[in-house]
């Protein structure tokens, strides 16, 4: 816990606030032209970024967990994918602080470029891996919300739905292909955060400099008016720039920060560690059942064996009552002595 209260404010301070003040509020990207108009580049490329950088210095998780990438619970991932579309459309249309039109169109082009990411994703799984699947579509959904950020309310909203197809297939692309390759696939990248964030985030700036309109850069006030489908093409390598600063700063910084925490304390946990689990290592339990009993995988109360299918969480607890695998017995104690009652336990 304590390398992660280092490392956040520092990281805030000397990555993101310098990306952040250098496209906002009147900083030297900005002034050279260059759009992000509600954070693809500030927000989602630095963290792309980032993320990725952190994962290849801090090392793999144990090899049994990268073997097994099943999510806990696709029921939840769907309700978090659909509470995350809902807030993007404060996120995008609150953007010019005003009930205006320019943020009724970047609320517009929000949902369109995501509903149109989407789909593209779910067409790719189901031509590729002849079938379709939820986490195909979660990500698509994600990619489609990271590319039109930079581009909300300063394109048409053909140009909404050309981003969102653009970003329902290039990350796929990325994440399906060119992530089982070098030098991806030797970086252990949880959550593919290098092809939804960084990924998305360089390819919906990109789009934004071929196709902000006059009317939209006009209402945001953007130094140059339009892309290059208003004659503008030099927009184009401007939102080039613009991401390979945020790309290079974001590298730069990532790395000297966390390289400095790993003089101070371990920035990965031991294998011994990760076995028990973050949770359990702090003393807590995603789920409880039954009644209350303290115990702890450090003081050897709980072990790990070879999960089966009558055990199938693979945790055994206490001295089992009898040969057959699952029925476990643990004391309940109050003020450290017994009760005399037993809960007997079948995992």
């Amino acid at each position: 816990m304590s390398r992660w209260v280092i490392f956040v404010p520092f990281w805030l301070t000397l990555s993101y606030c310098v990306g952040a003040f250098s496209l906002w509020g009147g900083g030297f990207l900005f002034k050279r032209g260059v759009i992000d108009y509600s954070g693809g580049y500030v927000i989602h490329v630095s963290s792309g970024t980032a993320g990725f950088v952190g994962a290849y210095i801090i090392g793999p998780r144990l090899p049994e967990d990268r073997e097994d990438a099943r999510p806990h619970n696709v029921l939840m991932v769907l309700i978090g994918a659909g509470i995350l579309w809902i807030g993007w459309n404060g996120f995008n249309g609150g953007d010019p602080y005003a009930a205006s039109a320019d943020a009724a169109v970047a609320v517009l082009n929000t949902n369109v470029c995501t509903a149109t990411s989407l789909l593209t994703w779910t067409l790719c799984d189901t031509l590729y891996y002849k079938k379709p699947a939820i986490l195909g579509a979660v990500n698509g959904i994600i990619t489609g919300l990271v590319a039109i950020t930079p581009a909300a309310g300063v394109v048409a909203t053909w140009g909404a739905v050309t981003i969102g197809a653009l970003s329902g297939s290039v990350p796929w692309l990325t994440m399906n292909l060119l992530g089982k390759k070098f030098p991806f696939k030797h970086v252990d990248d949880t959550l593919g955060v290098v092809h939804t964030h960084l990924v998305a985030g360089a390819l919906g700036g990109f789009c934004t400099g071929l196709f902000a309109t006059s009317a939209g850069c006009s209402a945001y006030a953007c130094i140059n008016q339009g892309g290059a489908i208003t004659d503008y093409g030099r927009q184009v390598w401007l939102q080039i720039v613009g991401a390979l600063f945020i790309i290079g700063w974001n590298i730069v910084w990532t790395t000297i920060i966390l390289l400095a925490i790993k003089l101070i304390v371990p920035l990965r946990m031991t294998d011994e560690q990760l076995r028990i689990g973050d949770d359990a290592i702090h003393g807590e339990a995603p789920y409880v059942f039954g009644p209350e009993v303290q115990m702890s995988i450090l003081r050897g109360d709980i072990s790990r064996i070879q999960a089966n299918h009558e055990n199938e969480l693979g945790l055994t607890i206490g001295e089992p009552l009898s040969p057959k695998d699952g029925d476990q017995s643990t004391s309940n104690k109050k003020n450290g002595e017994s009760s005399g009652d037993e809960i007997k336990k079948t995992m």
